[in-house]
């Protein structure tokens, strides 16, 4: 039986509960900031509505930028902690519409995976059912929107709920996923960053199309090994990652501040390299071997964003740990122009070891 994914990411949220909570500001350009040093004149923007970002007001942006390209938005500080109160209840709802606790995924405050394989047995017009049940059950309860993908896998539901935001729902079949991804540029690939998407235009790749159709061992001359083979199959709408919840247990990871808040590379390469002889330190005296890699970056504005990948192999050296956080972290260097306050690294999908090595391990 193919497996069903939900992609369920809540729309504009923190700008959403603002509005939820004063409906005067229905219709205004909202946008959520995290000031710094109790100035308002400093600081980033968390998030923004709709209306806001037709202004070009984004997030990561300076609030001084922002308040400059609309002088007449209404500009609020972020309220983590309410903001997450609102995320427990939304979470509790997308919970109980999954098979079961273990196929339930939180990846961010505002969003998760769900997979729905038992529950709607394949019929991708029960998941439908299901997703919009779940679009109803939100806004029902909790007065704010979201937007669902449905797919075959995690990549496809994650690129299907932002096909029609906001409260929208995209429906990809398995014989749908080439005419869906084929179209579209290389930067609308997840996981894609500025950085590798001109490094694929310099291969003449422009498309998912394209780069599906490229050659493999070409790709991984460029890329190295493991992103060159996550391109050709993510390109190719592969993924077999398994949607599971974290848990402490099956999981190995650190986490630490830099000094100051910062972009500087050589201070956050630095700080990871001490963080990663740490988590395989622990590997070892687990005597375990890990499949999965998370590195997490706190944002100089609270906002917390964590990027994952899955290895084709559990593994337990440094070296392949090393090479995948680096490509991760870079990656949030790519994306975001804001300050990193805090990063971790973790491992997870732990598998003990059996005392034969993998052939990875060296």
């Amino acid at each position: 039986m193919e497996r069903v994914i939900i992609h369920v990411d809540m729309d504009y949220f923190y700008a959403a509960i603002e509005e939820r909570e004063d409906p005067s500001l229905k219709g205004k350009a909202v946008v959520v900031c995290m000031y710094s040093n109790r100035n308002e004149s400093g600081g980033a923007v968390s998030t923004s509505n709709y209306v806001a970002r037709e202004a070009g007001i984004h997030s990561a942006m300076p609030c001084k930028l922002a308040k400059s390209k609309n002088p007449d938005a209404v500009f609020l500080p972020v309220r983590k902690p309410f903001y997450e109160e609102v995320s427990a209840k939304v979470m509790e709802i997308l919970k109980s519409n999954s098979d079961m606790d273990e196929a339930f995924e939180k990846i961010s405050i505002d969003e998760a995976f769900l997979d729905i394989t038992e529950s709607c047995k394949g019929d991708y017009e029960l998941a439908e059912e299901i997703g919009l049940r779940i679009k109803k059950e939100v806004k029902a309860r909790e007065r704010i929107t979201c937007s669902v993908g449905i797919g075959p896998n995690k990549l496809i539901a994650k690129m299907a709920s932002s096909f029609r935001k906001p409260d929208g729902i995209t429906v990809i079949k398995p014989e749908d996923t080439q005419g869906f991804l084929k179209p579209m540029p290389v930067k609308k690939l997840w996981g894609i960053g500025k950085v590798t998407e001109d490094k694929l235009s310099e291969l003449g790749i422009r498309t998912i199309e394209e780069l599906a159709a490229y050659d493999a061992m070409e790709l991984i001359s460029v890329f190295g090994k493991n992103k060159g083979t996550w391109l050709k199959q993510a390109a190719s709408g592969v993924d077999e990652t398994p949607v599971k919840e974290r848990t402490a247990t099956d999981q190995i990871g650190r986490m630490a501040s830099l000094k100051h808040d910062s972009r500087n590379e050589n201070m956050i390469f630095s700080l990871l390299d001490e963080l990663m002889d740490d988590v395989i330190s622990k590997v070892k005296t687990r005597k375990v071997s890990f499949r999965s890699v998370t590195v997490t970056v706190i944002f100089s504005n609270f906002k917390t964003s964590t990027k994952s990948r899955t290895l084709n192999h559990v593994v337990s050296c440094r070296d392949i740990l090393s090479e995948n956080a680096k490509e991760l972290m870079n990656q949030f260097l790519e994306e975001s122009e804001m300050n990193f306050r805090r990063i971790g690294v973790r491992v997870d999908n732990l598998q003990e070891n059996t005392g034969q090595k993998s052939l990875f391990d060296f």
